[in-house]
């Protein structure tokens, strides 16, 4: 399981700057004025031994009380709850600035690992300020200059250090692992309530494997889940219960675990930006999603609204084109039953495993109905293809030049796997690799 690691500190000390030579290359927005990072920014940082997220804040002011100063406060506020390890970053142009001994205060409170980091120190002059800082009371200080690359490659070292060991993280089950997520006050409480208080449904509830959430065990139909919660059976503080965003951390470390996960959208205030960046956290992560259209006895209908709502969804969803899409009541149950046999559908797909002859048998039809692609004055040659792994399912096709293999056929062949063995509503991963004829 990777970790979370935040970057907090003032408005304008260079977090988005870091974040971006981290990550290695431009994602955050950067502008030399305070406050244009008003927002988290999220990264799945894998250039380095061990892979983590990171997590760009807003400036941290601890006595504003602006509006957009304040909101911003309680998204760095949040990120240091959420965070595995903080990196606390000050400026060494300015020098130490009373907000700066405030946070750093807040922060030695924190049972998680913190680095005291002062960025902007590219020449005599800061280098000969570092001093000051040290009045914070903090063991060690790293200096860097985000901008010109100085320091960088000490702080990931000490990153590395800090961050558990990954090796062997993935977890081998037979059950299969449901998570419910999505923005606050879409239901996704009232609906795990739901699920797990049908007569069919076994429950036992269980302390989780990760930080801050909780593990529901059941049995359904002789099969074996785990419901992992986001929603709140543990209470969260009155910071994240007020910030919308919230959501984002608590999906991330949901889909760590998942294997399905149930997108809950608010039927009355319709899709939204962060509706979307949900779902695309878990489709990126090869995860299969189930949308759950909550609060439908809330909409005025007539004939034709579910139909167009469908739609919608559609239109907003395109990069899940057949994922199921319920529309139910949490509060009342209305048709919330009918969630658990498309679970068991893409459980099914998820877990599906194919013969070797099959698969080739499915690639000889592919090639004779649409040829390859010529790549190089020559047509490429497939040699055979075959299953790597399952959750999601998995397959390599060996060809004699991988990278003559244009996404549209690719794209093809993808199609060919899902209509001839039934994934359709589960993510699957094709991959190509080169293989001489023997």
């Amino acid at each position: 399981m990777s970790g979370i690691v935040a970057i907090v500190g003032r408005p304008n000390v260079g977090k988005s700057t870091l974040f971006n030579r981290i990550f290695g290359r431009r994602m955050a927005i950067v502008e030399d004025s305070p406050g244009v990072t008003r927002d988290r920014n999220y990264a799945d940082v894998t250039r380095y031994a061990k892979r983590f997220t990171l997590i760009d804040t807003g400036g941290f002011e601890p006595a504003s009380s602006e509006r957009l100063l304040a909101q911003m406060r309680e998204q760095s506020q949040l990120a240091i709850e959420e965070a595995d390890i903080i990196i606390f970053l000050m400026d060494g142009r300015e020098g130490l600035n009373p907000a700066d001994e405030e946070v750093a205060h807040m922060l030695r409170q924190v049972d998680k690992p913190v680095l005291f980091v002062v960025n902007k120190v590219d020449g005599p002059t800061q280098e000969a300020a570092l001093g000051e800082f040290y009045a914070l009371g903090v063991g060690e200080l790293h200096a860097v200059s985000a901008e010109h690359r100085v320091g960088i490659h000490d702080l990931v070292d000490e990153l590395m250090a800090l961050l558990p060991d990954q090796a062997g993280t993935e977890e081998e089950t037979t059950e299969t692992r449901l998570a419910i997520i999505g923005r606050p006050n879409v239901g996704k409480s009232s609906l795990v309530n739901r699920m797990l208080g049908y007569e069919r449904v076994v429950a036992n509830p269980t302390a989780g494997t990760t930080r801050d959430s909780v593990d529901t065990p059941f049995i359904y139909n002789q099969r074996r889940y785990v419901l992992i919660d986001t929603a709140g059976i543990r209470r969260k503080g009155k910071v994240s219960q007020k910030l919308e965003k919230y959501s984002v951390i608590q999906a991330l470390k949901a889909l760590e675990r998942t294997h399905i996960a149930l997108v809950v959208i608010d039927a009355v205030e319709g899709i939204t930006d962060q509706d979307l960046t949900i779902a695309g956290y878990a489709h990126e992560r090869g995860r299969a999603v189930i949308l759950v259209v909550n609060k439908w006895d809330l909409v005025e209908k007539d004939n034709s609204t579910m139909n167009k709502y469908v739609q919608k969804v559609r239109d907003a969803f395109r990069f899940l084109p057949d994922s199921p899409v319920h529309f139910v009541s949490a509060l009342s149950g209305q048709r919330v039953s009918k969630i658990m046999a498309d679970v068991e559908m893409v459980s099914d797909e998820f877990n599906r495993k194919v013969s070797t002859p099959a698969l080739n048998n499915m690639l000889k039809d592919a090639e004779m109905n649409h040829q390859p692609p010529v790549y190089q004055g020559k047509r490429l040659k497939f040699f055979y293809i075959t299953q790597t792994a399952v959750r999601p399912p998995s397959f390599v096709i060996f060809v004699n030049k991988a990278e003559g293999v244009h996404f549209s056929y690719e794209r093809y062949l993808m199609n060919c796997l899902r209509q001839t063995f039934g994934f359709t509503a589960c993510p699957i991963r094709l991959k190509f690799s080169d293989r001489e004829r023997s």
